[in-house]
């Protein structure tokens, strides 16, 4: 239970908007570094907003650890009321000058969320409510304003920088030095940036197409700069694709990105100044998988495309927050598309919503798309705001095609461009663009929960009859849901694997829907949900025999990938519900050497196809997660398609392991990619050949992606296999990777993931390793969250998981409140569990409520699951 004597924190409503009551038309900012004493001032332009009723004379500003030490209005003392979280001004008139000057300590800022430092330099964090950390102001999204910053620093402080162009910079002589900064474009707070330290740059140029030209710099620690070069190159290319795509120049002289170590977030759209994470910037061959690759550039592309799709136009609220991020995280993946396999691309977005976002809509923690209220707002940057939010975006992408989608978004630029907008404000431009009433539409962003389709056929007189039901469960505060309208791409397949009619949209719109197609010769073969049409659960009864068949013909790689996935699902699950040792089914075993058979044509298509579901997504599928049992079969059909396919997965190894230079090109990632599945498979035989050639490629490999793969084979071998080998591969990887902080990421990451009985003790033993930092959230993430993805290992049956999860809670949250409350979903989900497991996470966090002065972030995400 939640400790009575706390002081609950109350929640905030979308029902209870209102516009806000003053306006800033320019904030003048001047911050005098140091690193325990940071004298802020701020001078803002203020007018009372007529939109929000009668003028009171009354306005109260948001603030938070700032020590106060003037407040003037009008170049007279303020009358004011002071609290820890709030300036309240009386007697204004309308029009007025507020000035006030506060210091604030960065050093002592854990929370990295303000003006904090991160290994020697300044760096800021402002969304969403960080700016009231740095000075006084309304710390929401819907008051704009034009920014002036100076930054004053000690000269051994050399690099200063802000939003928007540099009007100047000069030594003061006095051991100090200044730069000011002018952001021509009205903005909200939480985009205000400063970086500020020794830094390096690696610099080029950019000419937009209407041939101005703008300069372009990465920031990053001097040892980090030759990591820089592929994050510029997508930055060039997403420049370049913005402009072609949806016709968007960049609108100031210079693009600044700085690469920070400790960052709570992936990376951060500031206008002009972006601040990422360095595991979104830094990529080199030897440092830097594929993954890490497609991660670089899809999250500069994310941050850059967010300066018209968040930073132009912005979102009202902070409920509207899947307008820019959802929106943002759709044009990312459109050019992730276009610059590698759309095939793929559109596979792995689809495994990342199943594996994140459709277990949060199963989940306590349940929202909108656009929720209706929160207590802390950090905890719905989720996968349903992002990813979910995106898909909602990409269903009215198919809904209008690409013609009327351009209309309609160049229509939203123009009329929205400047402003704090709202979800229904863009379905409006879709609507207007288009002429369609998208009314019904809407319900996607104002209800939580994944649609289930059900479908049943029937073929009589040349007639295909398909029967839709569509329903959704039950989530918090939504105990009934009206039907969505849900665009489904099918197509037919007659027998000999043709398209009878291409891809058709189908509008699924009522609870039960009827379609007919005539003029059949033949029962065809219905291929449905193509192209991953909307988020949501298809169930259709299929006939012997055709999902294999939908695997070898169809023509849309999605459905042909689903085929794939449902035979092993299928055969996994009723492995499941036996008592028998599982195996593996022959049609199954056919099926993937059919597979294997093509590859060479789409190396990465055939590795996702023959990548077995996770064991989370196999959880997801059953009413209570079996955990051991699903860890017994999966292990088992690892085993049984490695040894029934051993010949083809040496075949595909040695056909492709010719130690060719690294190259990141779509073609080389899909042929690394099979390749290390294969080894994968044959760690599975555990043959002394097979541990011979893993043990050797994690030795002698001339890219991170092969390295760590083998690696990872190694760690996942069959228990008492190779023990010799893993041991002296993890040692020999971190004597030389050490100095790398993104590279021993993924060494700690790997054994956390690790099958084996005796992972939770090395993770602890991994919390105290030297290149283990508790503080910062890149480890935490690859060590601690990472077991809490182990489902065999986390949910083990004596709770030792659920414990050690907890501990990690409680000792981060008065540190970093923000990161402790990521860890906390995998013990909310205990109902999904057996009786003695879920006893056991709900002890656990009723073990964390019970903790005195437990943080707003960490007490939501508790408070919700002991709720249900």
């Amino acid at each position: 239970m939640i400790d009575a004597s706390m002081s609950v924190p109350q929640p905030v409503f979308l029902k209870n908007y209102t516009p806000p009551p003053v306006l800033v038309d320019r904030c003048d900012l001047t911050l005098r570094l140091d690193p325990d004493h940071t004298r802020v001032k701020a001078r803002l332009a203020c007018k009372a907003n007529p939109a929000a009723g009668a003028w009171t004379g009354t306005w109260t500003l948001d603030g938070r650890g700032l020590t106060t030490e003037s407040v003037v209005v009008n170049d007279q003392p303020a009358d004011y009321t002071l609290t820890n979280t709030s300036l309240t001004l009386r007697d204004l008139p309308e029009r007025f000058v507020l000035e006030s000057e506060v210091v604030i300590s960065p050093r002592s800022n854990t929370d990295l969320e303000g003006l904090y430092l991160s290994s020697g330099v300044y760096c800021t964090q402002c969304e969403a409510e960080g700016f009231r950390r740095i000075t006084w102001f309304p710390d929401r999204p819907d008051v704009l304003a034009r920014f002036t910053t100076t930054i004053i620093a000690p000269t051994s402080v050399p690099v200063l920088l802000s939003n928007g162009n540099c009007l100047a910079e000069a030594d003061l002589g006095d051991g100090t030095h200044f730069a000011r900064f002018e952001d021509p474009f009205p903005k909200p707070a939480y985009l205000f940036a400063l970086v500020a330290g020794t830094l390096t740059a690696l610099e080029d140029e950019f000419v937009t197409a209407s041939g101005r030209a703008v300069r372009l710099a990465i920031w990053a620690a001097e040892q980090d700069i030759d990591k820089c070069g592929f994050a510029m190159d997508a930055l060039k290319r997403s420049m370049t694709w913005d402009e072609q795509v949806y016709g968007r120049e960049y609108d100031l002289d210079i693009y600044h990105i700085v690469a920070i170590g400790d960052f709570n977030m992936g990376a951060m759209e500031n206008k002009g100044l972006n601040v990422f994470n360095t595991k979104y910037v830094l990529a080199r061959p030897d440092t830097a998988t594929d993954y890490d690759y497609a991660g670089v550039e899809a999250v500069i592309a994310h941050e850059y495309f967010h300066n018209w799709t968040g930073n132009r136009i912005t979102c009202r609220d902070w409920f509207q927050l899947s307008l820019k991020e959802g929106l943002t995280v759709f044009r990312d993946q459109q050019f992730s598309s276009d610059m590698g396999s759309a095939a793929v691309k559109r596979i792995s977005d689809v495994r990342g919503l199943r594996a994140g976002q459709f277990p949060e809509d199963a989940s306590p923690m349940a929202h909108p798309v656009r929720p209706d209220s929160y207590i802390e707002i950090n905890n719905f940057y989720t996968a349903t705001v992002y990813q979910k939010g995106a898909e909602v975006v990409r269903m009215q992408h198919t809904l209008l095609g690409p013609t009327l989608w351009r209309k309609a978004m160049d229509l939203y630029f123009e009329r929205h461009d400047g402003q704090a907008v709202t979800c229904d404000d863009f379905v409006a431009c879709m609507e207007a663009a288009s002429g369609r009433d998208l009314t019904q539409f809407r319900r996607w962003y104002a209800q939580a929960g994944t649609p289930s389709v059900t479908v049943e056929r029937s073929f009589a007189d040349g007639t295909l009859t398909l029967t839709l039901r569509q329903s959704c469960p039950p989530t918090r505060g939504q105990p009934e849901k009206l039907p969505f309208h849900i665009p489904l791409a099918l197509g037919l397949l007659d027998a000999e694997g043709r398209d009878l009619i291409g891809t058709q949209v189908i509008d699924l719109t009522e609870p039960e829907q009827t379609i007919r197609f005539d003029g059949l010769a033949t029962e065809p073969v219905p291929s449905l949900l193509r192209g991953f049409s909307a988020p949501i659960k298809l169930d259709i009864r299929r006939r012997p025999g055709e999902l294999a068949f939908l695997l070898a013909h169809d023509s849309d790689p999605f459905a042909r990938w689903e085929a794939g996935q449902t035979l092993m699902i299928e055969d996994m699950l009723a492995a499941i519900g036996r008592d028998a040792a599982p195996t593996v089914s022959p049609d199954l075993i056919a099926a993937c050497r059919q597979t294997l058979a093509g590859a060479g044509q789409d190396d990465a298509f055939v590795a996702e196809v023959l990548a077995l579901p996770s064991e989370g997504y196999l959880g997801e599928l059953m009413t209570i997660v079996a955990v051991d049992r699903i860890h017994q079969v999966r292990q088992a059909f690892r085993r049984g398609l490695a040894a029934a396919l051993v010949e083809d997965w040496w075949r595909v190894y040695r056909a492709r392991a010719d130690g060719a230079p690294y190259r990141y090109a779509a073609a080389d990632v899909g042929r690394r990619s099979l390749k290390g599945l294969a080894l994968a498979y044959l760690g599975q035989t555990g043959t002394v050949e097979a541990v011979a050639a893993i043990a050797d490629q994690a030795q002698h490999a001339n890219n991170m992606t092969d390295a760590l793969s083998a690696l990872t084979s190694l760690v996942n071998l069959p228990a008492g296999v190779g023990d010799q080998e893993i041991a002296q591969g993890l040692a020999a990887f971190a004597e030389r990777w050490h100095t790398e902080a993104l590279v021993m990421d993924k060494w700690f990451s790997l054994q956390a993931l690790a099958p084996r009985p005796d992972t939770l003790d090395r993770v602890k033993s991994l919390t105290r390793h030297p290149s283990y930092d508790p503080r910062n959230p890149n480890k935490i993430y690859s060590l601690v969250r990472a077991f809490a993805g182990n489902q065999a290992q986390f949910h083990r049956a004596d709770g030792a998981g659920y414990r050690f999860l907890a501990d990690e809670v409680i000792a981060l949250d008065p540190i970093n409140p923000k990161v402790a409350a990521r860890l906390v979903p995998p013990l909310g989900r205990f109902r999904r569990f057996d009786a003695g497991r879920a006893a056991l996470m709900r002890t656990e966090l009723q073990r964390i409520a019970a903790r005195p002065g437990l943080s707003p972030d960490v007490y939501e995400i508790v408070a919700k699951s002991l709720e249900g």
